[in-house]
């Protein structure tokens, strides 16, 4: 078939066209690498480095942890996002095309990661909202989590004061001034998930700011989110360091470090370690939640993969370790002035930033000052995470119906507001006064059950059954150099071996979820509701790949399978040239074809 060269109006993309005349489609890409970098970065550095690893890491072995985290980091975390972010650049796609592209079959594995983005999208602007109220509250004088005084509060409320040895027992009874300003004037939470009360109109309101905040974020595409991260990736690495240099210098701080660092060389013999080390670099750097794949989308076609892989997530690994300087250090002045061991108030999730530091911070000089600081920090470190995992959601629907919204939404910004509206709408129930409830579950359920399933598919159908030797290939058309052969070693034996791992643990592990510690016990019918939506992101895969299977050319259903399993890329994703039959248009034999010339130029132009 005769093939038309046509420059398309982004001097960066070169594209073919079957009929003289057809202008092709123009993909966005990053003003420049620094804001791809800074992107990724604050996508993979959010909340869960605060309030999750130093948790972990006490519980895993303390120093110990660090030692099984940095292995699972090199055989596992930097080989996957290298893959992810190589597939991404190559496909110039969202999750969903870029996994039709590498195996029709596997494509539901793209579709469940969308999903699983949205679920997550819905609750964890949640989050960004509860840190606006505390911002909002930081201004007021006195803070109104330092007191007893206020309407909200029991009589059982408790200030911090220290108890002496006659009042312990009355200290178990007791509860303190900011977790009844959580419980009872925040979320005044109801008594169970069968009784959502009504609606929180001041959270209802910052859930609708935080959501505004988002959609300016994003509005304009990647245009506007790499200069937004410029601000959002950067500043938390000021208020992280203002709060390490303030947490070592409070009495009680090495009480905290003591807990965090000191190591337990025996749990290195515990196999839940080693999951739990390979589950929070998979959590953490983001393998299979599809923003990354969506990110690199945008890159230019020649960007080099490996020295931004080494830069994400090293930096991800060296904050994770920051943060829980400053948790911990932090920690240990609070168990100090309340006369309390570490263990007694070391916690995690939202129970950490929303509990445990606000009654820190009351104690500090200035309050007011760092109270500031720290939800402006969660502010930056949620909100890039969260546009982030909305871009998945944009990129994967311009990807599949691009033509339609050109012809009927007209604007790029109409799209970014109906997806933000539609996940506005869907978070409503988690600013209800029975929330938190459904905020639990859904957290449970939407990512922690389903994202190891995901991941394996992700991996089987990229590196098994469209090759790791093809997408090595792939990336030497794109930069020039194969991926060592460790990288390809660990793609094809470590990764999904420890996929499989993690995944078998946790189901083995598996425990229905619980508030407060367990004082809650969620009935049977919420439990129902929580593997629904697990459900809605597991069921993606099997559904289809039988719908491909059906799709597929053949006379019977062995003809239909391997027609299925065969990738559609039979040209250059950027420029539509041949490849040849080493799957290269840009290397080799391919190098010296006079029908790939615009496409070099393309390659070495700035």
């Amino acid at each position: 078939m005769d093939k038309t060269k046509v420059m398309c109006q982004d001097p960066l993309v070169v594209c073919t066209s079957n009929k003289l005349g057809e202008e092709a489609e123009v993909r966005d890409t990053w003003s420049n690498k620094v804001e791809f970098i800074l992107a990724c970065i604050g996508n993979v550095v959010g909340l869960g480095n605060m309030w999750r690893f130093p948790y972990l890491c006490y519980k895993s072995g303390g120093g110990a942890f660090l030692i099984p985290y940095f292995i699972m980091l090199v055989v596992c975390g930097i080989p996957l996002l290298y893959m992810e972010l190589a597939v991404g650049q190559y496909t110039r796609q969202g999750p969903i095309g870029a996994m039709h592209k590498m195996c029709p079959l596997f494509k539901g594995t793209g579709l469940a990661t969308v999903i699983m983005s949205f679920l997550l999208s819905t609750y964890y602007n949640v989050i960004i909202a509860w840190a606006l109220y505390y911002l909002i509250n930081s201004f007021m004088d006195p803070l109104p989590w330092e007191g007893c005084n206020n309407d909200w509060n029991s009589e059982l409320c408790w200030n911090g004061t220290k108890f002496n040895s006659s009042q312990d027992q009355e200290a178990n009874i007791k509860t303190s001034a900011p977790q009844e300003f959580y419980d009872n004037h925040l979320l005044q939470m109801t008594k169970g998930i069968d009784n959502f009360g009504t609606m929180r109109w001041e959270l209802l309101a910052c859930l609708a700011v935080a959501w505004i905040l988002v959609y300016f974020c994003l509005w304009k595409g990647i245009k506007s989110t790499g200069k937004v991260v410029y601000v959002t990736a950067t500043l938390p690495y000021l208020f992280i360091g203002a709060f390490i240099v303030r947490a070592l210098t409070l009495p009680g701080s090495e009480l905290g470090l003591v807990y965090f660092f000191s190591p337990k060389w025996e749990t290195l013999l515990e196999a839940k370690v080693w999951v739990n080390a390979a589950a929070q670099n998979f959590n953490s750097i983001g393998i299979a939640f599809g923003s990354l794949m969506a990110f690199s989308s945008y890159n230019r076609f020649d960007n080099r993969l490996m020295r931004d892989t080494l830069i994400i997530s090293l930096t991800d690994a060296v904050t994770c370790i920051l943060a829980g300087i400053c948790v911990f250090g932090t920690l240990g002045n609070l168990a100090f002035e309340q006369g309390k061991s570490v263990d007694e108030v070391v916690s995690s999730g939202p129970g950490l930033v929303f509990v445990a530091y606000p009654a820190a911070l009351s104690k500090m000089p200035f309050p007011h000052v760092w109270s500031v600081i720290f939800f402006s920090m969660l502010l930056c470190l949620g909100i890039d995470s969260q546009f982030a995992t909305v871009e998945v959601i944009i990129t994967s629907i311009k990807d599949a119906y691009g033509r339609w919204i050109r012809l009927h939404l007209k604007r790029h910004e109409v799209l970014v507001l109906l997806v933000c509206f539609v996940s506005f709408i869907c978070g409503l129930p988690n600013v209800m006064q029975g929330g938190i409830y459904f905020f639990t579950l859904i957290d449970y359920y939407a990512a922690a059950i389903s994202l190891m399933y995901i991941a394996f598919f992700e991996v089987i159908a990229i590196v098994w059954v469209y090759g790791a030797n093809r997408l090595a290939r792939n990336v030497r058309d794109m930069t020039g150099e194969l991926p060592n052969y460790y990288i390809r070693g660990c793609w094809m034996v470590a990764a999904p071996c420890l996929i499989m791992a993690i995944w078998i643990f946790s189901l083995a592990d598996y425990e229905a979820p619980t508030y407060n510690k367990g004082q809650y016990i969620f009935p049977g019918w919420s439990i129902g509701m929580g593997w629904a939506i697990s459900c809605l992101s597991l069921l993606a895969i099997p559904i289809l790949a039988v719908i491909a299977i059906i799709k597929a050319k053949g006379n019977n259903i062995t003809q239909k399978l391997k027609a299925s399993i065969k990738s559609p890329i039979r040209e250059c994703p950027c420029c539509g040239k041949m490849l040849n039959k080493q799957h290269e248009a840009h290397h080799g034999t391919a190098a010296n074809n006079p029908d790939n010339e615009i496409c070099l130029e393309q390659l070495t132009s700035d």
